[in-house]
């Protein structure tokens, strides 16, 4: 009696297992590793999501980005490629030694699963608060680290090549400005002013003359700087560039034809149209608004209140692209995404498209 009292207390417990397992398993078919309508999307680097100014995607999974920023370098270009044995889902890194294809290796869905990576990567974006939930803030801030990392790659790269005698500064006179601006006839390459040495000096923010690393991204990205200077040579330049008549100064004719297109697709993403008569009246209400002085014109410093949209920062390119992934994958339309909801719609996260000579069968799924 005894043992069949035991087998009866224990019987419960197996049928309770049983069924947890058995939604398991129906969670894990319910999240495919590709879409159950469509064949299987080969996987590419880089996105065609477009922007409505013109920008790179910001590549959602670090290790795409790793990918990315490796290829760029050619680093890996001249070798063969050999991958470890471990699940990347599991955040193993790829042995980087011998070269295959990269895009051989994220379309190889026993090495590269979206679905593992999704799941991997969900508690790392989901941490204010880590609710469940991916919020657009979330989203948001994940993007904008991504894009950091890969703006400051690159400005490293910048800083090596004109860093001559390798101190980890770069002085002006070391700075050689573009092939372009060397080449423009009748003027000296510096008083382009893009180049001049004004851009240089706003730049450097302890006044010594050199540019460290983080003057130097400033230098090269002063969209995204804190640095008041470097702000106002960007106010001056606009300035500079708008002010046909070269009274150091922006009228209205100037304004609107220019610098309200700019902030209207800032304002609109670029989506919406409007005929030039319609917007006259919102442009002038919008110079007065900024014109402090009222002398009808915008000077360097009335523009500071705008510089941010005429210049976005990468934090409006995130912004944008978190928008764009919760319209794509937010079914319930609650503004949010769960990881259920991710697991459903994982391409969104990756770009995808096919080449032009692969069969009409496969489908075009473009990160747009």
């Amino acid at each position: 009696m005894a043992g069949s009292t035991a087998t009866t207390t224990r019987l419960p417990t197996i049928v309770i297992y049983l069924a947890l397992a058995f939604l398991l398993l129906l969670f894990i078919s319910r999240a495919p590793t590709k879409p159950s309508n469509h064949r299987h999307r080969r996987l590419k680097l880089r996105s065609n999501f477009t922007f409505a100014k013109h920008h790179d995607p910001i590549p959602f999974d670090p290790l795409v980005a790793d990918i990315e920023r490796r290829r760029r370098d050619r680093e890996w270009e001249k070798q063969l490629f050999d991958f470890n044995d471990t699940a990347v889902g599991a955040e193993a890194q790829p042995e980087w030694e011998h070269f295959m294809d990269a895009e051989v290796y994220l379309n190889d869905q026993d090495k590269f699963n979206v679905t593992g990576r999704l799941v991997l990567l969900f508690p790392k974006i989901d941490v204010d608060p880590a609710d469940g939930f991916v919020s657009e803030a979330e989203l948001t801030d994940w993007n904008l680290h991504q894009a950091e990392k890969e703006v400051m790659h690159r400005t490293q790269r910048e800083l090596e090549v004109h860093d001559k005698n390798k101190d980890g500064l770069v002085s002006f006179s070391e700075y050689d400005p573009p092939s372009w601006a060397k080449a423009s006839e009748g003027n000296s390459p510096y008083d382009i002013g893009w180049w001049r040495e004004e851009h240089f000096n706003a730049s450097d923010a302890d006044g010594d003359g050199l540019l460290n690393i983080t003057e130097f991204n400033d230098f090269l990205h002063p969209a995204d700087s804190k640095n008041p200077k470097l702000l106002q040579w960007l106010c001056k330049e606009e300035i500079r560039e708008r002010d046909t008549d070269k009274d150091g100064k922006i009228n209205f004719k100037e304004f609107f034809h220019g610098l309200f297109d700019l902030l209207r697709d800032y304002n609109e993403h670029g989506h919406e149209h409007h005929s030039d008569d319609s917007m006259e009246t919102p442009a002038r209400q919008l110079l007065a608004k900024l014109d402090q002085d009222g002398d009808g014109h915008l000077s360097d410093t009335e523009l500071l209140p705008i510089i941010g949209k005429l210049h976005p920062s990468e934090h409006y390119y995130a912004k944008q692209q978190a928008d764009y992934i919760i319209s794509q994958a937010d079914a319930n339309k609650d503004g949010r995404l769960s990881l259920k909801e991710m697991l459903e719609n994982p391409y969104v996260f990756y770009s995808a498209i096919f080449n032009d000579d692969e069969d009409e069968e496969y489908y075009h799924d473009e990160f747009r």
